[in-house]
């Protein structure tokens, strides 16, 4: 027997992950939390041209009380009382059972083929902002490829070089923008932001670019085997995260309204034109490249989390042993960062705006599952240890996860006018969440062949 049993889940005896003593500590947990999540201001730009900056500053404070907090206290307790790799998916699988852990990964993975194909449409769309000649021809999807290499490789040397490597991008990300507050206070004409005419209102838009923006809470707990005193870490980094998040997004923005700068303007991209107006051609270029470095450090940690689910669905028997393999040294899983990096690179063509809206309604929903794990565990386990616990009892684990369920509405109900193709979005969020029940039987019938 290769395998011992741990909290009710298997886990590799060889699991080089487990054993390494190369932990990520709480700075760079907030700084690859703070990639998982943001990655910067970038992709805030079509929610001032569809709501304007009032409305854009009023919903990226309304949407972390109502998203992103609530799901920081249910990783906070979740990740301290059951500290496993895999995370999320070990959560919903202890606290619902096996169909709804596995529910819970595809829903992630399937989200994460859009999403992680944003990421080099964001860095081919900034670099061109300096260099135009980037997007003709093939050279833009060259250069989405080699991001994607970049990040492959970077992952491959291990958890704790992407953890610590994202401390150092934060600060080359933020210093920027840092500069353009400065400037633009500078230049402000004083007084609240000047209304300007909006050509084309899309408040429901807005809102579901800015959910989108404060995605990702929980996925760092797909590495709690590489992370030091888990118990205690975990809920220090997602309040820090958080906090980073709000005030990156925020300040900017505030500081640009000021200006009196057309939101009108804004396009996908356009941090480098508003700093172009305000700062000079310099600034641009440092924005833009901050873009590249954005994208590059949201990326490798986001791949971080997300090669982590195929090791432990593996090692319960959903895929095959060898997605299990990984690197002597580091013990990163090579097998599924290889394979993950190939899935994301073919989806990669498929454009920016396609991809968000199902990468919202998937991901939204997997979340929405670890709210109803949190209420389950509760109810299941109520002596589990939980160095953080969300207040108020099994009702306050309900009440948490109101406003995250009311946002998702929200994103269904726009998800109805959003096309890829000729295909509705929302009916192709429903397809692939059907291709995930279809999948875990025909998965459990190979396991039952296999056994037999």
């Amino acid at each position: 027997m290769n395998q011992l049993l741990v909290n009710g889940s298997k886990i590799s005896a060889r699991n080089g992950i487990r054993k390494s003593k190369s932990k990520i500590s709480v700075v760079p947990m907030i700084a690859a939390t703070y990639f998982m999540v943001a990655g910067g201001p970038y992709g805030l730009e079509e929610v001032v041209q569809k709501t304007g900056y009032p409305a854009t500053l009023l919903i990226l404070i309304v949407t972390p009380l109502l998203w992103s907090l609530p799901t920081a206290m249910m990783v906070s307790e979740l990740a301290t009382a059951i500290p496993e790799e895999g995370g999320f998916y070990i959560w919903v699988r202890r606290g619902m059972g096996r169909f709804w852990g596995y529910q819970e990964t595809w829903l992630t993975l399937a989200g994460s083929v859009f999403e992680m194909a944003l990421y080099p449409n964001l860095c081919v769309a900034y670099a061109s902002r300096f260099l135009p000649g980037l997007q003709s021809g093939h050279r833009g999807l060259f250069l989405g490829f080699a991001m994607i290499a970049l990040c492959t490789a970077w992952n491959i040397l291990g958890a704790r070089s992407v953890g610590e490597g994202s401390v150092w991008l934060n600060i080359a990300l933020l210093a920027p923008f840092v500069a353009l507050i400065v400037l633009a206070l500078g230049m402000g004409r004083g007084g609240v932001p000047v209304a300007v005419p909006l050509r084309q209102v899309d408040l429901l838009g807005g809102v579901l670019i800015a959910m989108w923006n404060y995605m990702g809470w929980d996925n760092l707990s797909t590495i709690a085997g590489e992370v030091e005193a888990p118990q205690r870490t975990y809920s220090r980094a997602m309040f820090g995260a958080v906090l980073l998040v709000i005030i990156s997004y925020i300040l900017p923005v505030a500081a640009v309204a000021r200006t009196g700068i057309d939101p009108n303007s804004w396009t996908a991209g356009g941090w480098a034109d508003v700093a172009r107006l305000i700062g000079g051609e310099t600034l641009a270029i440092a924005i833009a490249l901050a873009g590249i470095i954005g994208a590059i450090g949201s990326f490798s940690a986001l791949m971080l989390s997300f090669t982590r689910l195929p090791l432990v669905m593996a090692e319960d028997g959903f895929l095959p042993r060898m997605v299990t393999r990984q690197n002597s040294r580091t013990g990163a899983p090579w097998v599924a960062i290889l394979a993950c990096a190939i899935l994301w690179a073919v989806c990669y063509p498929l454009g920016f705006e396609k991809n968000l809206v199902i990468d919202v309604l998937l991901t939204g929903l997997s979340i929405l599952l670890e709210f109803c794990a949190l209420v389950a565990l509760r109810i299941r386990e109520p002596e589990l240890a939980r160095p953080f616990r969300v207040p108020g009892g099994i009702a306050g684990t309900i009440v948490i996860g109101l406003p995250p369920l009311a946002l998702m509405i929200v994103a269904v109900v726009r998800n109805r006018s959003e096309f890829v193709g000729d295909t509705n979005g929302l009916v192709i969020g429903i397809i692939i969440i059907a291709a995930g029940v279809l999948f875990y039987f025909l998965s459990r019938m190979l396991q039952r062949k296999k056994v037999a």
